[in-house]
């Protein structure tokens, strides 16, 4: 008789688990992601679509928030990234400081930039950033890479600095120490310039 009981009892309690299993996993993983969706849509639409940026063409260029490897000498150059600028694998390298891998990283960066623009590059044109998809470069790297930009493409330096300072941002306001400039914006806007 005993064992009748408590086999019920455990029933009985299983069942009341797996129905507030069901309640909290239907609360947590249904209800509450919809309703932070329909606010993220009505507070901010832009933003809960991805931060997508179109072409003249109406084509989808890519995400104001994620890096693209742009390479080709017309363009600004983003940070570089450990994930290869794939948002699936979004991470920074967790190298030591230290690491020779690291040391070995920036040193085939710097050979890419070279000795012009004044010798010293900016330390984000040779770092990674924490997710490896940082869409900003600061003001003073991008000015780094204007003359390339600019001879590639055909134009004046000064075009292509007056660019980037109108470009120019501190989206952190005063929390961002140096102007930043997103980089697949300015890289729209010189196609834009037709050269």
């Amino acid at each position: 008789m005993d064992n009748a009981i408590e086999t019920a009892g455990l029933a009985s309690q299983a069942g009341t688990s797996i129905r507030i299993a069901l309640a909290t996993m239907s609360v947590c993983c249904i209800l509450y992601p919809l309703f932070l969706l329909g606010v993220g849509h009505t507070l901010t639409p832009y933003s809960a679509e991805g931060s997508l940026v179109y072409d003249d063409q109406g084509d989808i260029a890519g995400s104001e928030l994620l890096a693209q490897g742009f390479s080709s000498p017309g363009y600004f150059w983003p940070r570089p990234s450990a994930a290869a600028y794939n948002a699936a694998a979004a991470g920074g390298s967790n190298l030591s400081p230290a690491s020779p891998e690291l040391r070995n990283r920036a040193r085939v960066q710097i050979a890419r930039f070279g000795v012009a623009g004044g010798g010293l590059i900016p330390a984000d044109l040779v770092t990674a950033s924490g997710s490896g998809l940082d869409p900003h470069i600061t003001l003073a790297a991008a000015k780094y890479q204007a003359d390339r930009v600019a001879s590639a493409r055909g134009l004046a330096v000064e075009t292509v600095t007056k660019l980037l300072e109108e470009r120019a941002r501190r989206p952190g306001g005063a929390l961002t120490p140096e102007p930043l400039i997103n980089v697949l914006l300015v890289n729209m806007e010189l196609d834009r310039l037709g050269k």
